[in-house]
């Protein structure tokens, strides 16, 4: 029989009125890869934020390896072998990655850079990491930063992970690494504990899946026996029919028109290449790629966020009159002034999209407090738009003053993506609006773009479930290394079209059939 690495008895947090762990009690056995899974506010990041200190339980016991124990605080939890990896990654950005790795550890003896570096580098060799432990966390990528979190509770002898959403923020590449790592995790002893909304990678990489609903522990099935269906069964508490609408089309006119639109990045490295392309009102056009190719920059630029090169063009077209104006070289706030606005949810959601310290009302307001006439803003409707969203869209949260960086991943999406919805746009572009959503929520998402497709909105959809799209979206635009690889009908095209055309096989294909026709010509 497997022996048990945490058992969990009765265990329950509340905070005010909310209850966010009821009376759990479940066992996560040793050396197993365990998904817990969820809807949104179902308590799963608050249960094990017990395991790791940062919460104490209101009631109930926790065991590690058979043994009773108190766990008060972080330091707790690193004695007893549990590291957690949070979504919002706690490093200091102006120290290597070596340096990080001994912040906090009480230790008497002089540390030695050269033996800190050492270990580093064995870790990476024999788990699969690859990270220079010289370099300094503000030069570092979303997954270098992840990295560095992972081989820092490593680092100080975990065996018990736990990984806070770890997939939210990386490429299909970047995942399939992770993976790798995690089994090489698994195969050295290490029990690894998943938090994840995906569940396609849920059965890709565990060996059990545990499911909360609403705080309370609904059960454990073996990954072999489970599929889909049945896990979003068992999450929600009722079969989900996975059917998104996709309204026909309906008064179709020109709204936005980007001609030869190319951009560099910080390193001066073209990101955007001669891109071209038309949206209308009253669709949706979706945009597919691997993540990084240029998908964040064209919203970005469109929005006025971004510099572009000489000689793009970003033209729109006003609804009553179409007459045109060119958008480029002005700033968000004239952009806004002409109804254009787009709804951002980039990979730090908590820094561009909202201010975690102030409550919903303040994020709310903070879209239109320039409007008024007054030097005091009134908190009416803010307060009011705050109530809506939380209503409509399940926020989980002790109240709408609560500052939102307390609430869940998948809670603040919920705000930021209510808030901008919210503003009656003419032009609405969303970047991974679903992103960390649990099923139930992003069908309500998908539900509101509708909505706006059927006001007429010119609706522009960056997402990266390809099932999704394809059910969604009118037409898919494929962006590959900068460039538009392809525009497809979403009606029509093929989940294996759209791969094909994201990884740019297709085009070395026609570019191999081109050079056989040159070499045939020639004999």
């Amino acid at each position: 029989m497997s022996e048990a690495a945490i058992t969990l008895k009765n265990v329950t947090k509340t905070f005010g009125s909310v209850v966010a762990n009821d009376d759990v009690t479940m066992e996560i056995t040793k050396g197993e890869i365990l998904s817990l899974l969820g809807e949104n506010g179902s308590g799963k990041t608050t249960l094990m934020n017990m395991l790791s200190g940062i919460y104490y339980p209101d009631h109930g016991e926790i065991f590690v390896n058979g043994k009773k124990v108190s766990i008060k605080d972080p330091k707790d939890a690193y004695e007893l072998c549990i590291g957690m990896v949070h979504q919002h990654f706690k490093l200091v950005d102006v120290f290597t990655a070596a340096e990080n790795l001994v912040i906090g550890i009480d230790s008497h003896k002089k540390l030695n850079h050269r033996e800190i570096a050492d270990s580093m580098r064995y870790i990476c060799d024999k788990y699969g990491f690859q990270l220079d432990p010289d370099k300094k966390v503000y030069d570092m990528s979303v997954s270098e930063k992840q990295t560095l979190e992972i081989i820092k509770v490593l680092y100080r002898g975990a065996s018990i992970l736990i990984l806070d959403e770890p997939t939210a923020v990386l490429t299909p590449q970047e995942t399939e690494k992770l993976f790798s790592v995690i089994r090489n995790m698994k195969e050295d002893g290490k029990t690894v504990i998943i938090i994840t909304h995906k569940l396609h990678e849920v059965l890709s990489i565990s060996d059990k899946v545990a499911i909360l609903r609403k705080g309370k522990y609904i059960g454990t099935v073996a990954t072999k026996d489970a599929n889909e269906s049945l896990l979003t069964e068992m999450m929600v508490g009722e079969k989900v029919e996975l059917n998104i609408d996709r309204p026909d089309v309906a008064d179709k006119k020109k709204r936005l028109v980007v001609s030869h639109l190319s951009c560099d990045n910080a390193d001066g490295v073209r990101v955007l290449d001669d891109v071209s392309f038309e949206a209308y009102s009253g669709e949706i056009l979706g945009i597919a790629g691997v993540s990084g190719n240029g998908q964040k920059e064209l919203l970005e630029a469109i929005a006025g966020l971004q510099a572009t090169r000489e000689g793009s063009v970003v033209e729109y077209f006003d609804e009553k009159t179409q007459e045109k104006t060119d958008l480029l070289g002005k700033t968000p706030r004239q952009i806004r002034d002409l109804g254009v606005h787009m709804s951002f949810v980039p990979e730090d959601r908590l820094g561009m999209g909202l201010v975690g310290t102030m409550g919903m009302t303040e994020n709310m307001m903070l879209k239109d407090y320039r409007s008024g006439h007054s030097i005091f803003v009134g908190k009416k409707q803010p307060k009011e738009l705050a109530e809506k969203i939380k209503e409509e869209l399940g926020v989980v949260t002790p109240g709408i003053t609560t500052p939102v960086r307390r609430l869940s991943g998948g809670n603040v999406q919920k705000v930021l993506v209510g808030r901008e919805i919210a503003e009656n746009p003419t032009v609405l572009m969303t970047a991974y609006a679903v992103r960390g959503l649990d099923i139930n929520t992003s069908y309500t998402i998908y539900h509101l773009l509708n909505e706006q497709k059927q006001k007429g909105v010119a609706v522009i959809y960056v997402g990266e479930d390809l099932d999704v799209l394809l059910a969604l979206c009118d037409r898919i635009m494929v962006l590959c290394g900068g460039k538009v690889n392809g525009i497809l009908d979403g009606r029509t095209a093929k989940k294996e079209e759209v791969g094909l055309l994201m990884t740019k096989l297709q085009q070395d294909k026609t570019k191999k059939n081109s050079q056989k026709t040159k070499k045939e010509a020639k004999s």
